[in-house]
């Protein structure tokens, strides 16, 4: 049998993103699958210097950021990920990070990066709009510090991963995560393992025939 592809379109800063994606890595115990990271901008309006978090959510919403994080928190514990939105006082550009995603894909390092970003960022309050930050992540996943600098300053590079972001807002993704399975099958939202199990099983029982 062909193996299953999912991708996962997602923000690095997106706590949903992370406990979806945590959710899918229960759900894909004992399943072997093909797992790519897909970009995708929470805020595009977000400068290439970041901002202060909880001024950037009041301005949008007008109440105290800090009474709204508890719902996610509880959410995250649940899956296991001992979220605490106290550490987390920046909200970065993640272009560069998702550059480094784009290249890790050939390195066979993506998903670990994926989740060293999630885990830099959420669980330990690092800005994931450094360059410096970014490359001492990626160090542990083949990069090579001077190449992942390179990389995450590079504006070809930093052009094409908008782009890409920008292909799946105009596809029609309008939050995320968002997963695919078997590039037939959609599932929006950080739903539940049981859930995803459930999409797996239907996207392998309908992949076509090997030809």
């Amino acid at each position: 049998m062909k193996q299953l592809d999912i991708d996962i379109v997602s923000d690095v800063i997106c706590p949903w993103c992370f406990i979806g994606s945590r959710r899918l890595e229960q759900a894909l115990e004992g399943v072997a699958v093909g797992l790519t990271f897909r970009p995708f901008l929470l805020d595009p309006s977000i400068p290439k210097e970041g901002a202060d978090l909880r001024d950037r959510l009041r301005a949008k919403y007008g109440v105290d950021p800090d009474k709204m994080f508890g719902n996610v928190e509880a959410a995250a514990r649940n899956s296991g990920i001992p979220l605490d939105f106290s550490k987390v006082r920046r909200t970065p550009s993640t272009i560069a990070a998702h550059t480094l995603l784009r290249h890790a894909i050939d390195k066979g390092t993506q998903p670990a990066l994926a989740r060293a970003l999630f885990e830099g960022y959420f669980l330990e309050g690092r800005d994931l709009g450094d360059a410096d930050v970014l490359a001492a992540i990626a160090g542990a996943h083949g990069f090579e510090a001077d190449e992942a600098i390179r990389l995450v300053r590079d504006e070809q590079e930093l052009a094409t991963t908008l782009a890409e972001a920008r292909e799946a807002a105009a596809s029609g993704v309008r939050g995320v995560p968002f997963f695919v399975f078997g590039g037939r099958l959609a599932v929006s939202g950080a739903q539940s393992a049981d859930v995803l199990r459930g999409a797996i099983a239907k996207a392998i029982a309908e992949a076509p025939a090997p030809g």
